[in-house]
């Protein structure tokens, strides 16, 4: 059994959730964890994740507890996918690696504030000043993106990798917020391909929140 601690309203769950799925696992519960659920400050959560954050995976056949959505991506893959979803040869291992780091140290913190002011603050309360500071951060990042992919059709290379998850979640959580946003063809081809895999089912096609 793979257990997984999250609510789905969190973009780091959702990674990983679709990274099982990508991997077809089959003997997995996932428990509704952190924000309205709780969980997270009892004290056996705090054993096994002492940050009390969600994600957390417990995987039983290897006795692995893992916390940081990125790490249980590549955990998972190395498990159940070497050689395709986490690449082998080391160059293109690391270019994913490369990119799964850039989504939660660059991209992530610079639209926050956006998606938090747009999606979890009242109306009457957003600071319109966070949101465009948010943009400003976040579309040169975009632009970035849509250079590279005009090169290759996936994050790390010819084919859908464990990199293209974590960026997978954060362009559907940007793309999600009401706001006017420029024409990124490169970025739009892509987006359309990862979203339509039967793995970002549920994930995907989420309303934020």
């Amino acid at each position: 059994m793979l257990r997984i601690w999250g609510r789905l309203s969190s973009i780091n769950v959702r990674k990983v959730v679709w990274a099982v799925q990508e991997l077809g696992l089959s003997s997995v519960q996932r428990t509704d964890a952190g924000g309205q659920f709780g969980i997270v400050r009892e004290p056996r959560y705090l054993g096994l994740n002492p940050n009390g954050l969600v994600p957390l995976i417990e995987d039983d056949q290897t006795g692995t507890v893992l916390w940081e959505s990125n790490a249980i991506v590549r955990y998972l893959c190395a498990r159940h996918a070497p050689g395709e979803l986490y690449p082998e040869a080391l160059p293109a291992r690391f270019v994913a690696e490369q990119w799964m780091d850039w989504q939660q140290t660059t991209l992530n913190p610079a639209g926050r504030d956006a998606f938090i002011q747009w999606i979890r603050t009242p109306a009457a309360q957003r600071n319109d000043a966070l949101i465009a500071a948010s943009v400003a951060a976040t579309e040169p990042l975009m632009a970035m993106l849509d250079a590279h992919l005009a090169r290759q059709p996936y994050m790390a290379g010819e084919r859908f990798t464990m990199a293209d998850i974590p960026l997978g979640c954060e362009i559907h959580r940007w793309w999600g917020l009401p706001q006017e946003r420029p024409a990124r063809p490169h970025l739009e081809r892509w987006y359309n391909a990862v979203s339509s895999r039967p793995g970002a089912r549920g994930v995907l096609d989420l309303h934020l929140s």
